[in-house]
């Protein structure tokens, strides 16, 4: 549609305006009329919707438009038109001349407006707010950037009925690995959290969440973690503006409270009373404020007055009682852009360095059961919310999610690895002596730049703001190249500029420390698991001395060190780290932080590959129903611990049990993160699992089938993920005597992995081994051997004699002498596989 720039002969495109979750904006002309206007077209129906769906969709679609064309108000957008032009929805309206709050905000630095520019926005919203309620209609969706101040100072409601719209097509309020797509969580309504019908006094709660930020420069929950927002909306009374404010009139912090009330009823009764309060408000005097306001605000006229009284803001500085809290974005900025697989936890749906599933892969032993695939799936997959690459926002390594992520915890690597560091406007960085609000996140700068005494080194010189804000832009340019996977790119653009920051403020500055930690990261993510170790255990020590052994950040950091730890194969080791965060974080957060329940979940993982599968199930149950508690039964983190009850269901043998944990967590992942979405085919892949288990290799066939054309469609043919579901076909093949038939495809897909992966790959070593198991089946003992011991060869070169796969893959070489009978030499090395397990154990590994 952007291509012919025209929709429906009438209204032709001519620059884009803004895009989101729903689609983008148009500024556009109308050809029939001659007037400029904005068109929002709504992202395309996708062909994977059920035709009734579709239907449904576009009913509710004019519905919806028809009641925002109906609202005739000087505080409420027009909308002149809609429809749908080549299967995208349209929406045309009036255009606006004027910025909305958020970007206002963001221009001014987050210094707030005068109390009369805040009263004066809050009469004109609460005013579009009473007429709209009036019509029975909630916005649901209040927030600064639907509400845009014009050149002449008028105030105007955007998207009235699309939130509602959102709902239906899938964008709804929700988390995934990578954040909020709909109902941006700094300004939903305790209500909307829980799923409860709403009325108008949801927007009243929306209102003053905005009301908040503008008169303090922070939302009244402010974490790097939406879901941490989340809970704070549910449970936790905000601070007083006035706390942050001192130049804020009494009535008008009352009024902002009372809008953040949790329960509707103890709010305004409606948007009436709010308009009065407001009018009371105005014509109280405010307290003198602390700090002389600057020019910032005087040169920004659409949002604030030029007189300057009462403005509250401080100078650049920030130091005054009107300066930001932290720097955040007005829509919730770096902690509402998550994007999804981009957060981890491992588990969850988000996302590091793949761990790999390590459960064995292929068969257990060699023999009739044809085995299954337990391969480690590509960890840019994210599914579970394991894999986080740089984020736009966390809330911390080894902090809360994902999202898992969450970002969650691959259906295949059950690590947690960690949700990197908030990442501010000048990169992640946090002044001395203020903790941060999540580990390793977020960061501000020191307002003044000023100088920084490292421990152990002597005076330093201020570095030129000039200096700073280049490696700040360097750090985001590293951060950039993380994001689109090119981590060897990320690690050499952040040693450089960590290597200078540790010459211009010190080995132990907080912004040094957190580059080293983002290196340690890239370093995972590449492979480097024992240089990664000696990154996080330097900024582990430094952060010990710096900061104490329990501050968030240092326990992120050892949090990190037990999930590479756990990369290495030293699982006893991860588990006494594991074990000893975990311990800190109950004491410092509590038992049902998301932090604490993140650590809880990773300590499960270890135990199941510590050989313990009843304390880990155990644990993750315990987990799992603390987070469903805590986060809700559908939230990504609570499905990521259930994915892995059902992982340690299998361990015990519980097969069925476990087939029916992953088909419950499967469902609840289409229906909140949508039916392609990597965790919801990850856990259909369980499924796939668990039926082959169960003896129903017809039913995993068929279900295989329908899986590799979703992920041939979602991912490519040659996607890592797409090849396992096909080696998870050829195994049911097999499992059902089609040997000729398993035979081909492993053979095809061992050959794509190879090209696509590498011959050294973990992936290509299974399906190199179910080759030779098919070869055997079909009595070619000869050719099986060459294989097997192929296998084995490269296990020992890649991961040493006696890693548990090599010794396994020798079983394998093993049984297949046996068969071509040669017992003597099938004798010889079962012995030797059985004397390294033995010292194996004896070391404690």
């Amino acid at each position: 549609m952007a291509d012919t720039r025209l929709i429906q002969g009438r209204y032709r495109l001519l620059a884009p305006i803004g895009r989101g979750g729903m689609g983008e904006v148009w500024r556009a002309r109308d050809e029939s009329l001659g007037r400029l206007v904005a068109v929002k077209c709504l992202k395309p129906l996708g062909a994977d919707h059920d035709p009734s769906f579709t239907r449904v969709l576009r009913e509710r679609f004019r519905r919806e438009a028809r009641v925002a064309a109906a609202l005739q108000h000087r505080g409420v957008t027009v909308v002149h038109d809609f429809g749908e032009s080549d299967g995208v929805l349209y929406l045309v309206m009036e255009l606006l001349d004027g910025r909305d709050l958020r970007q206002l905000l963001e221009d001014s630095r987050h210094h707030p407006p005068a109390v009369a520019d805040i009263v004066d926005i809050a009469e004109q919203v609460a005013a579009a707010l009473a007429y709209t309620h009036r019509q029975g209609i909630v916005h649901r969706d209040l927030k600064p950037a639907n509400i845009v101040r014009l050149t002449d100072g008028t105030v105007k409601i955007c998207d009235f009925g699309i939130a509602r719209l959102g709902h239906d097509i899938g964008f709804t309020a929700r988390l995934t690995g990578t954040g909020i797509a709909m109902g941006t969580p700094h300004y939903m309504s305790p209500e909307q959290i829980v799923g409860a019908e709403v009325d108008g006094r949801s927007d009243l709660y929306s209102l003053g969440c905005v009301l908040y930020e503008l008169a303090t420069g922070a939302p009244p929950f402010d974490q790097a973690d939406p879901w941490a927002v989340l809970v704070g909306h549910r449970d936790t009374p905000p601070d007083p503006p006035r706390r942050h404010r001192a130049d804020l009139p009494g009535p008008l912090e009352r009024l902002i409270l009372d809008l953040l009330a949790k329960s509707p009823e103890q709010r305004p009764a409606d948007a009436h009373e709010v308009a009065r309060r407001l009018a009371a408000a105005r014509g109280t005097p405010p307290n003198p404020p602390a700090v002389p306001t600057t020019g910032a605000l005087a040169a920004r006229p659409l949002l604030f007055q030029p007189d300057g009284s009462g403005t509250g803001a401080a100078g650049t500085g920030g130091s005054g009682p009107g300066s930001s809290r932290s720097g955040r974005s007005g829509t919730g900025g770096r902690a509402a852009s998550r994007s999804p697989s981009w957060t981890r936890e491992v588990a969850a749906a988000g996302a590091e360095p793949s761990a790999g599933r390590d459960r064995d892969p292929g068969r257990a032993a060699p023999g009739p059961d044809p085995g299954t695939d337990h391969t480690a799936p590509d960890p840019s997959a994210g599914p579970d919310d394991r894999w986080v690459p740089f984020p736009d926002s966390a809330a911390g390594p080894g902090g809360g999610s994902s999202t898992s992520p969450v970002p969650p915890a691959d259906p295949g690597d059950r690590w947690t690895p960690p949700s990197e560091p908030s990442v501010g406007p000048d990169g992640p960085c946090t002044p001395p002596g203020k903790a941060a609000a999540g580990p390793d996140g977020p960061w501000a700068t020191r307002p003044d730049g000023g100088e920084e005494r490292a421990a152990g080194s002597g005076e330093r010189h201020a570095p030129a703001p000039e200096t700073l804000k280049a490696l700040a832009d360097r750090h985001r340019a590293g951060l950039s190249l993380g994001r689109l996977g090119r981590w060897a790119e990320a690690g050499t653009v952040l040693r450089a500029v960590t290597a200078e920051r540790a010459r211009l403020l010190g080995a132990d500055h907080p912004d040094t420390l957190a580059g080293r930690y983002q290196v340690a990261f890239t370093l995972s993510r590449t492979g480097r698991a024992a240089d990664a170790l000696r990154e996080y255990k330097h900024v582990a020590e430094a952060r010990i001395r710096t900061l104490g052994p329990d501050h968030p950040d240092t326990l992120a950091a050892r949090q990190e060190m037990a999930y590479v730890l756990g990369q290495l194969g030293r699982h006893v080791d991860a588990h006494q780290v594991y074990t000893a965060v975990l311990a800190a974080r109950e004491r410092t957060m509590g038992p049902d932080h998301p932090d604490t329940l993140r650590c809880r979940h990773n300590l499960a993982f270890s135990l199941s590959r510590l050989g313990r599968p009843e304390d880990a199930h155990r644990m993750a149950r315990q987990v799992a129903d603390a987070r469903a508690r805590v986060l809700g039964p559908d939230h990504p983190d609570t499905l990521v611990t259930r994915y892995e009850v059902a992982y340690a269901l299998g361990q015990l043998g519980r097969w069925t049990e476990a087939l029916d944990t992953y088909r419950e967590v499967a469902d609840a992942r289409a229906r909140t993160l949508g039916p392609d979405h990597p965790d919801t085919l990850a856990a259909r892949h369980e499924i796939g699992i668990s039926l082959g288990r169960l003896g129903r290799s017809a039913e995993a066939l068929a279900l295989y089938r329908r899986l590799i054309e979703d992920r041939t469609r979602v991912h490519g043919p040659t996607h890592p993920e797409t090849l396992r579901a096909r080696h998870g076909l050829g195994v049911n093949l097999g499992r059902l005597g089609r040997w000729e038939e398993a035979l081909a495809e492993s053979r095809e897909v061992c050959a794509l992995r190879e090209r696509v992966l590498g011959p050294l790959h973990p992936d290509t070593l299974v399906s190199r081994r179910e080759v030779a198991v098919g070869l055997g089946w079909l009595g070619r003992w000869a050719d099986a051997l060459t294989e097997y011991r192929r296998v084995a060869d490269t296990r020992e070169r890649v991961l040493g004699p006696d890693h548990p796969d090599t010794l396994a893959g020798r079983n394998d070489e093993a049984h297949c002498l046996h068969q071509l009978g040669r017992g003597t030499e099938a004798g010889e090395l079962y012995r030797r596989v059985e004397a390294l397990r033995r010292q194996r154990a004896a070391d404690g590994s």
